[in-house]
């Protein structure tokens, strides 16, 4: 009895605020949180979901946080992870990029829309993941809004984690401090936050038990090294996976070459030990990471967050295996530049690369002349970077996945060079933010989002992306190999690509 009475004097207290600020109060096991509220979906911004990275903590897994009086206002984005200053860049307008400011190693905090709190109904939750290639990227772009999908019944988060350095190096020493393995602070940022979900969620509406994960190019590959993770075990229940593999050619590091390269970083910075490093402000970290020039930090399978073969890990089964949404945008083929390449260093390499299987090869990417050697070397790109590992996970998990390929491009900003269908154009379609990308949207655009909406909503809530008035989107399987094209007119490609992935499959796949 004495138990009830403290909630209703807890819910009376929570409701008597309400009552005086019009803000949303929701109760996590760490303090209260207000957030903003517009019409029917409130809006939690800056929810802290770990202690500050910052100090002592640099190159440290999360820590839990710890607990707050009062209620904490979390009506404002966090500081989006420290990274070389945003601006916008070729095809990549503002409403794409990290805000410029403010930047900070205190950037552990997650985003929460939802029309949900208060309800006894939980519903399902959708966690979004965001690229820039492991060095930039904010849950605060512009496109990442979720206040579209929260008015369809969806619980969407948005999480930081950190970039670059900060969230990525993998250093003898630091091996030593955790597991014989370092690197992916990063990776267990999103793993945190994950938990976090898992403790807090039904108190904004939603079931633990029903998480989507999904990512975007870099969230991507995240999404790949959480599938793949076992300690992300139990923490989501599907997967949306966009423009991003790690089964083709951009495996993680091992951990030896990562920690070579961490080495070079401390050297770069000047430092003498791994406390000293940790000593410096996170501009000179910055200023040693873009010293290092290609030799960037990443994902490195280590053996602890990661599984130190992960090819064998997938085709042991030994994945979270959950139903997968999976794809690719036809403009990730040239996402590293234009190719140049000559059609005889075109051929040469292909002879080089698959011996007696290049005649074969040279079938489905010819190259008899310069311009076709560079739109088969682009086509390559596309398969290596996102089709054939989506093909691979697809053939891995014993779950449905259901692949697509996005072909639409997008209408035509004025005085804008038009990118095609550019890599990261698909992101407001699937979540429904057409609104926030300044362009003259045509209807075709619009029955594009609505379509691929519908279908990223179906899936978070069922697990199956089909529903009624969307064309039928078949999971996937080797033969027919049916893929979905999602274009002004959305259709089933049945056998799109197949011969390509069977060739690959025959001969080693992508070398």
């Amino acid at each position: 009895m004495k138990k009830n009475n403290g909630l209703l004097i807890l819910f009376s207290i929570l409701f008597s605020y309400a009552a005086k600020t019009q803000a949303p109060i929701v109760q996590t096991v760490n303090g209260m949180v207000s957030g903003t509220a517009n019409g029917t979906v409130q809006i939690f911004k800056g929810i802290p979901f770990a202690t500050p990275p910052v100090g002592a903590l640099r190159w440290k897994a999360p820590q839990p946080l710890t607990n707050w009086e009062g209620v904490k206002e979390c009506t404002r984005f966090a500081a989006s992870p420290f990274q070389s200053k945003p601006m916008p860049f070729n095809c990549w307008t503002e409403e794409f990029i990290a805000p410029p400011e403010p930047l900070s190693e205190d950037c552990l905090y997650l985003n929460i829309w939802t029309n949900g709190t208060g309800s006894r109904e939980q519903k399902p939750v959708f966690v979004w993941i965001y690229g820039g290639g492991f060095v930039s990227g904010s849950a605060a772009c512009a496109i990442y809004d979720g206040e579209e999908m929260a008015k369809q019944g969806v619980v969407f988060v948005s999480i930081n984690y950190r970039v670059g350095a900060f969230g990525f190096l993998a250093h003898p020493e630091l091996s030593k401090e955790q597991n014989n393995a370092s690197g992916n602070y990063g990776l267990q940022d999103q793993i945190a936050a994950l938990k976090w979900i898992q403790q807090n969620i039904t108190s904004f509406g939603g079931n633990p038990a029903q998480v989507t994960i999904a990512g975007q190019s870099a969230g991507s590959m995240s999404v790949n090294a959480l599938i793949a993770s076992p300690l992300a075990k139990g923490l989501f229940h599907a997967a949306i996976v966009q423009s991003g593999g790690l089964l083709g050619n951009l495996l993680p590091a091992s951990l030896s070459t990562a920690e070579n390269i961490g080495v070079t970083f401390q050297q770069k910075a000047n430092a003498i030990s791994l406390a000293n490093l940790r000593q410096l402000p996170a501009t000179e970290i910055l200023k040693a990471s873009q010293a290092m020039g290609m030799m960037r930090m990443g994902l490195v399978s280590e053996g602890y967050v990661l599984p130190k073969d992960l090819v064998t890990h997938f085709k042991e089964g030994k994945q979270n295996q959950v139903p997968l949404l999976i794809g690719w945008v036809t403009g990730d083929g040239s996402l590293f530049g234009p190719s140049t390449i000559k059609a005889a260093q075109y051929v040469k390499q292909a002879t080089e690369k698959y011996t007696s299987a290049a005649k074969e090869y040279l079938q489905f990417f010819p190259g008899t002349t310069d311009s076709e050697a560079q739109q088969s070397q682009q086509k390559f790109t596309l398969m290596a970077f996102a089709a054939y590992p989506a093909h691979l996970m697809a053939g891995y998990n014993n779950a449905n996945s259901y692949i697509y390929q996005f072909s639409h491009v997008p209408t035509d900003k004025p005085g804008f060079p038009n990118y095609g269908a550019f890599h990261t154009s698909e992101v407001p379609y699937a979540l429904h933010t057409l609104h926030t990308w300044q362009r003259p949207w045509q209807q075709s655009d619009k029955i594009v989002e609505e379509t691929m909406s519908s279908y990223w909503l179906n899936f978070i809530k069922t697990g199956n992306p089909n529903g009624s008035n969307l064309p039928k989107w078949n999971a996937y399987k080797k033969q027919p190999g049916d893929i979905l094209e999602i274009n002004a007119q959305t259709q089933n490609k049945p056998a799109l690509l197949a011969k390509e992935f069977a060739f690959l499959d025959a001969n080693g796949g992508i070398k």
